[in-house]
């Protein structure tokens, strides 16, 4: 259903994979972008791109669990971070990286990007993921 692939001639990354390779015939869930927002549509951590980013994780938890997937069917995300700085998208990839989404591990790529949707958000993941059949997992 899901296969991860680490191309051996190139550099081995050290928590993605370099492509993932979904069978045809799978059900695929296209996410808009995890953000940084509460219930009630607050901002998570004015200024802390980190606690941001667990927010972030923890809502696309919720979205894949809404459609029946979880962090290990995730084949690839996007990692947007309000930032020039390598160290600060390191610390929000750190966040991504102790995250079960590198159980797979998934294909991502790390952007720093002048800014996002709401005011002061630092972080935002867009995915895709696989949708388990509910009826493979009982054969």
């Amino acid at each position: 259903m899901l296969k991860r692939v680490t191309v051996p001639t190139l550099f081995t990354p050290p928590t993605y994979a370099h492509a993932s390779v979904v069978e045809a015939g799978t059900r695929l869930a296209f996410f808009a972008g995890s953000v940084p927002l509460n219930a009630d549509g607050e901002l998570v951590g004015p200024g802390d791109p980190v606690r941001q980013a667990e927010r972030v994780i923890a809502n696309l938890g919720e979205q894949l669990r809404a459609i029946g997937s979880d962090f290990e069917h995730v084949a690839y995300t996007d990692v947007y971070v309000v930032s020039g700085d390598p160290a600060v998208l390191s610390e929000v990839w750190e966040v991504v990286e102790a995250s079960r989404l590198s159980v797979g591990p998934h294909s991502s790529t790390l952007l720093g990007v002048a800014c996002l949707g709401y005011t002061g958000q630092l972080v935002e993941i867009t995915a895709t993921a696989v949708v388990p059949d509910p009826a493979s997992d009982q054969a």
